[in-house]
């Protein structure tokens, strides 16, 4: 029996199975979450993927939406080595993409990729992809997401969609706090 075609949990049949390759938990049960962030941390794009897709199929799509919302593709495409293939470095270059910051996944590294691995310029776009993973522990831990209290699929994308509305408002709440304090600080 195929897996997508097992049911995982008696009160929750919309439950999937994901293997994400880590040596503590090999297998999980949930929903897999696709999040962009911007420099910011304003969550720009979420969306709760069916089963277990690979990680490498959204960049392009990422990179459609980003232009639709903002009318140009990003300055800087950060992820993890999941989210690596030529195809989607090709696509961040031909979209536009001045940084392009995902690390090779398997295979030998040419000496052109891991000068470019070992650069400034792709450090600092590892670093800003770090930030993601601590947003996710905010909406895990802060923002409510870590346990979905709703039944049924749909009501469980209303609250990661509340979850991301969430934490959007506290970022723009703390950014108008900053900017006013700077304004008296400037008086």
């Amino acid at each position: 029996m195929a897996t997508d075609e097992k049911i995982y949990s008696i009160f929750e049949p919309h439950t999937d199975l994901i293997k994400r390759g880590k040596v503590r938990t090999p297998v999980e049960f949930g929903h897999k979450v696709f999040l962009a962030e911007s420099a910011e941390g304003l969550i720009t794009q979420y969306e709760v993927l069916k089963g277990n897709p690979p990680d490498e199929v959204h960049v392009a799509s990422s990179l459609q939406r980003h232009r639709q919302a903002f009318g140009r593709a990003p300055q800087l495409y950060g992820s993890d080595r999941g989210f690596f293939s030529e195809q989607n470095l090709a696509s961040c270059k031909h979209a536009g993409v001045k940084v392009v910051c995902i690390p090779q996944r398997g295979g030998k590294r040419t000496g052109r990729r891991e000068a470019y691995e070992k650069s400034v310029v792709f450090k600092n776009g590892q670093r800003f992809r770090a930030g993601i993973e601590g947003r996710i522990s905010v909406l895990f831990r802060g923002r409510g997401m870590k346990r979905c209290l709703a039944e049924g699929r749909d009501r469980f994308e209303l609250w990661v969609g509340a979850a991301v509305l969430a934490n959007n408002l506290m970022r723009i709440a703390a950014m108008l706090m900053a900017g006013s304090s700077r304004r008296r600080k400037a008086a």
